[in-house]
């Protein structure tokens, strides 16, 4: 069984839900607290024991590149001014030389064509996906949790976890098949199922770790939904021939895509804290109560 070495991270998308903040800034630069959204996905990485991240970027993402690569005036700036606990949070992000690779997307034609963009720096080998919009958060990341399944299992294993029923329509759906170790294998993958139709309430949230030959799968997939080439849609021939399985995150995963998982992931960041927790919740109290009075008073 091959080691897990190469990870990739897809951050071409034109964050078109966050308008007008993402016409300049790259969505996977919006910061969750004092750290950009991309950053909690290479972090994850690095702990599941990855060694080098693939980025598939496009046309006004050079943002990124520059995020993870030094910055000589800023440092100079920090140690002549003694921020040293400043200066070192930025030492930590820093991957090591070679680490990185930066491949660009011409065109955004889905996540399936931004995965088969990275095939040449993968090679012949298992490799982890990362989709950055979902933040890991408590505890041990869920991309470790993943890879210690894939150890056990070999094949395709992908991270799931729980929705209410009723909303099924709204992700990627797994069959649950036999137990195996903390997972269980895949019997189906379901784009988005009526809850009459769902296989079962488990959702694809965003960690993956595939086989190389989802790459060949990738670059002969016609278009599904939305006109374009779905990861899905790859992941079900690939099905036909090697064994998936899904591991359950002991955790939580935040849509960081959206809004909502935005607001949501940066007050559970806050609040986990110790130098914010407190003023924070002072915070979210006084609006708590703000907000009721103005609904006695209408």
């Amino acid at each position: 069984m091959q080691k897990v070495r190469k990870a990739v991270i897809p951050v071409a998308g034109l964050g078109t839900r966050f308008l007008p903040a993402t016409k300049s800034m790259p969505k996977e630069m919006l910061p969750v607290v004092d750290k950009p959204v991309v950053q909690y996905a290479v972090d994850e990485a690095f702990e599941a024991g990855i060694e080098h991240i693939v980025f598939v970027t496009g046309r006004n993402k050079a943002v990124i590149e520059d995020y993870f690569d030094l910055h000589p005036e800023l440092i100079g700036t920090l140690e002549q001014t003694g921020k040293k606990a400043q200066l070192q949070s930025l030492e930590n992000l820093l991957p090591e030389a070679g680490a990185t690779s930066f491949i660009r997307q011409q065109s955004p034609q889905g996540l399936g064509h931004a995965v088969w963009c990275a095939r040449d720096v993968i090679g012949n080998e298992p490799f982890a996906l990362l989709l950055p919009d979902m933040v890991s958060f408590g505890g041990r990341g869920c991309l470790a949790e993943t890879v210690d399944l894939y150890q056990r299992t070999g094949g395709n294993v992908i991270a799931v976890e729980r929705c209410d029923p009723a909303e099924t329509s709204k992700y990627g759906i797994v069959g649950r098949g036999d137990e195996v170790g903390s997972g269980f294998k895949v019997t189906a993958m379901v784009e988005k199922p009526a809850p009459a139709n769902a296989p079962s309430n488990f959702y694809i949230n965003g960690r993956y770790v595939l086989q190389p030959e989802i790459f060949a799968l990738l670059g002969n997939q016609q278009r599904g939904a939305g006109n374009e080439i779905q990861l899905t849609d790859a992941m079900v021939r690939l099905a036909q021939s090697q064994p998936f399985y899904a591991q359950p995150f002991d955790g939580r995963m935040f849509d960081c895509g959206s809004k909502e998982g935005f607001i949501e992931a940066t007050i559970a960041f806050a609040l986990a804290r110790d130098d914010m927790k407190g003023p924070v919740f002072e915070m979210l109290q006084q609006f708590v109560r703000s907000h009721e009075r103005r609904e006695v008073a209408a």
